[in-house]
């Protein structure tokens, strides 16, 4: 019970879905043999949700820092000492202030060796900003963290992985930050991923165009031409097995897609709408590359239907569960790899 894998809880915003995903969630019964989760919150706005939802299965204890987590129960942290008003549905500059709060907190402790893994519920992006985030999301927010190491924002289906090249980028600035350098890192990232977190041994990888029709051999626009195919190149000169541009809207609705692997699309909403097509409300969104594991769900904070009970818990169900996936993956990849055998040459000699 002492090696059970701890997972850090974020908040997200008060006001949002993310306590009730979580919630519903933590009571299945699953959970707790896998897991030894911990709530960065305060036991006011849990028991808030708790009683909302009527959720008499779901138990908690208080516990000061993660090392003295009791393994048989779901563990809050009383990172959040206001006297929070919680107004579900709403729009406050609060909502943001105690995300943030709650989401320093277990950054700290993950990133301090105390956490194995941290699963992020939703916040919102312009709450955030009020709040004086200074972070586009999580995705910039955990970068920075550790240290402006790069990462790959990765969506993760049951019949579909996807990550981006740029993340949370304006559309009229897409193409200026796209670089033969920038993708190669993460086609690099993706192979390294999906091997390490996800035990591939030989991943394929597909890489979509930016222009339409991948530019028409540089008809509708030459960033294929002159920045996507050499960095493709470049990958598959390292072995990797990478293959590309692809059209988008043949990619997908031809189900080309379902001979790779992953895709690394080119922007958000490239990658993300026939991902969330398909995968809405189950798919979870995973930091890849960062020396810790942070996985979410794939959904936002949803105020429309935020303490009415409605939410459902599957992406947050599959965000746990891909987050124990990883570390027990990643730990399993280093010991492997930890003493590689020595590649010797061993001359004959000639009689």
């Amino acid at each position: 019970m002492e090696n059970k894998i701890r997972i850090g809880f974020t908040l997200g915003d008060v006001n949002g879905i993310g306590p009730e995903v979580m919630i519903k969630a933590l009571q299945d019964k699953r959970i707790l043999n896998m897991c030894t989760p911990i709530i960065y919150a305060s036991n006011r706005i849990i028991s808030y949700y708790k009683k909302m939802l009527q959720a008499e299965h779901f138990n908690y204890s208080n516990c000061n820092n993660p090392e003295d987590a009791n393994t048989k129960t779901v563990n809050i942290i009383n990172c959040i000492q206001d006297d929070v008003t919680i107004q579900p549905g709403m729009e406050t500059e609060a909502g943001g202030k105690y995300a943030t709060v709650s989401l320093d907190a277990a950054t700290a402790d993950l990133m301090a060796g105390h956490l194995d893994a941290m699963v992020t519920a939703p916040f919102h992006k312009n709450n955030m900003q009020q709040a004086g985030f200074g972070f586009p999301g999580h995705t910039e927010y955990l970068q920075d963290k550790a240290g402006g190491k790069n990462n790959l924002m990765f969506l993760l289906g049951d019949s579909m992985r996807v990550g981006l090249v740029t993340n949370h980028v304006p559309v009229k600035d897409i193409a200026a930050h796209i670089s033969k350098n920038g993708i190669l890192e993460k086609i690099e990232l993706m192979h390294k991923s999906l091997m390490m977190d996800f035990a591939l041994f030989k991943p394929t990888i597909a890489v979509l165009g930016l222009n339409p029709h991948a530019g028409d051999s540089g008809a509708l626009g030459d960033e294929e031409k002159n920045i996507i195919i050499p960095a493709i190149r470049e990958a598959q000169e390292s072995k990797i097995f990478v293959s590309g541009p692809f059209p988008a809207d043949g990619f997908f609705g031809s189900g080309n897609w379902q001979k790779f692997d992953a895709i690394l699309a080119m922007y958000h909403d490239q990658g993300l709408v026939p991902f969330k097509a398909m995968h809405f409300g189950a798919g979870v969104n995973f930091t890849a590359g960062l020396p810790f594991v942070r996985t979410s769900p794939d959904h936002g904070t949803a105020f429309d239907i935020a303490g009415k009970g409605l939410a459902h818990p599957d992406s947050m169900l599959q965000a746990i569960f891909t987050a124990i996936d990883i570390v027990r993956n990643r730990r399993i990849y280093l010991e492997v790899t930890a003493n590689p055998v020595k590649k010797s040459v061993v001359e004959s000699e000639k009689g």
